[in-house]
């Protein structure tokens, strides 16, 4: 089994589009090695394989910091931000790298590097349009090329929610209000302690299942909440969800934290109930799923 296929939980729903549809998916590439600057060989992202799970998890939990949520501009607050839609889901706390070549994102560039390096990543796809909801996403690192290429790291922030497309051209600028979980009492607080814990089990048990099926060394699996509390966690694991696009938004337009931890922990279940299935079939015939 080469590549771990999250399954979504049933009520998995498209998005509905307000935006542009044809925004282009050529203006970037998504660099997936993390080290600054990007090597040349990075693959675009519409050509490239999704990651084996172990890559997706080995994403640090520790940059899922509570500070996109102690300073977090007021929910009824309106303001104008650069948008550039993707075929990805940019979570809070999330590091996104990206390298930009497109003219009017070099443009938008050079605007972000005079005022406060923030613009939103908003998900779009040919099927379901661009979705309303988004991340902003801080240049926290760049570099400017010769022929005026930009290579970044992103950090995911506030969440967003479009309320009016100010203009298309040379990019996409909107007017936004800002997207937070509703607070939680004393006792649901309790409640979704509990129930982090329970979507960490799940994560630590799919791991160990992968790394089985992968040929590993079975080994423990540390501390993935990293002291973490569950709101950032629950972005954390969404961010873990890569190559199901669509579930990703979906637990990103979520303004609860419970409904998303038990979201993902059901998308979990379903993961690993899929890799117990598979573990069997390979103790079974072990030569014919070896090759697979």
């Amino acid at each position: 089994m080469a590549f771990l296929h999250f399954i979504p939980s049933p009520s998995s729903s498209s998005n509905n589009p307000s935006l542009n549809p044809n925004a282009p998916l050529s203006s970037f590439r998504y660099c997936n090695n993390p080290n600054f600057p990007p090597k040349p060989h990075h693959l675009h992202v519409a050509n490239r394989r999704r990651r084996k799970l172990l890559s997706l998890l080995r994403c640090s939990a520790s940059s899922f910091s509570e500070k996109h949520h102690t300073n977090s501009p007021k929910s009824d607050d309106v303001v104008e931000l650069p948008l550039f839609p993707l075929p990805l889901v940019l979570f809070p706390g999330a590091i996104l790298p990206l390298q930009i070549f497109e003219f009017r994102y070099r443009i938008m560039m050079h605007t972000l590097l005079h005022t406060d390096l923030r613009f939103g990543v908003i998900y779009t796809d040919a099927v379901s349009g661009t979705a309303e909801v988004g991340c902003v996403g801080e240049v926290i690192k760049h570099e400017r090329l010769v022929d005026d290429r930009f290579f970044l790291i992103c950090k995911g922030q506030e969440r967003f929610r479009v309320t009016k497309v100010v203009r298309t051209k040379p990019y996409l600028v909107a007017e936004v209000t800002w997207l937070e979980d509703r607070p939680s009492s004393a006792s649901e607080d309790l409640d979704l302690e509990g129930l982090a814990g329970e979507v960490e089990t799940y994560m630590k048990d799919v791991i160990r299942l992968s790394n089985r099926l992968g040929g590993k060394p079975e080994k423990e699996v540390g501390d993935l909440r990293r002291n973490l509390f569950p709101t950032p966690f629950s972005f954390f694991v969404g961010s873990t969800f890569e190559g199901a696009p669509r579930e990703q938004q979906a637990l990103l337009e979520l303004e609860d934290t419970a409904a998303r931890l038990k979201r993902e922990k059901e998308t979990l279940r379903n993961t690993l109930n899929y890799l117990t299935a598979a573990s069997a079939v390979k103790d079974v015939f072990p030569s014919s799923s070896s090759s697979s």
